[in-house]
């Protein structure tokens, strides 16, 4: 039972350096060494917890004012990468960008 507490708290540690690394702007390089561990290691659990957090999505609303200049929307993703939305796309494309994602969770 401890082997898994402390997994789960290792697991929460690394989700959480992993999502403070891309949210930092930093390089992987960079970002490892201001915290103390080598790019292997950043990168053996970020290849280890890839699958393990579902892909989740937020409403989000656009005011009047990102309406009218029609402004492209973007959704970031646990991976870290970004996926643009342009004005106009055609909801059947959208729903299938997002199923597919889901699929891969």
């Amino acid at each position: 039972m401890r082997a898994i507490e402390a997994g789960s708290k290792k697991s929460k540690k690394w989700s959480g350096l992993i999502r403070e690394q891309q949210q930092s702007g930093l390089s992987v390089t960079a970002f490892c060494r201001q915290h103390g561990f080598s790019d292997q290691t950043f990168y053996n659990w970020r290849k280890r917890l890839a699958g393990s957090e579902p892909v989740r999505f937020a409403l989000v609303t656009a005011d009047a004012t990102a309406a009218a200049e029609q402004l492209p929307i973007e959704l970031f993703l646990l991976s870290g990468d970004r996926l643009p939305i342009a004005p106009g796309t055609d909801a059947a494309t959208l729903r299938t960008v997002l199923n597919v994602l889901r699929e891969r969770a």
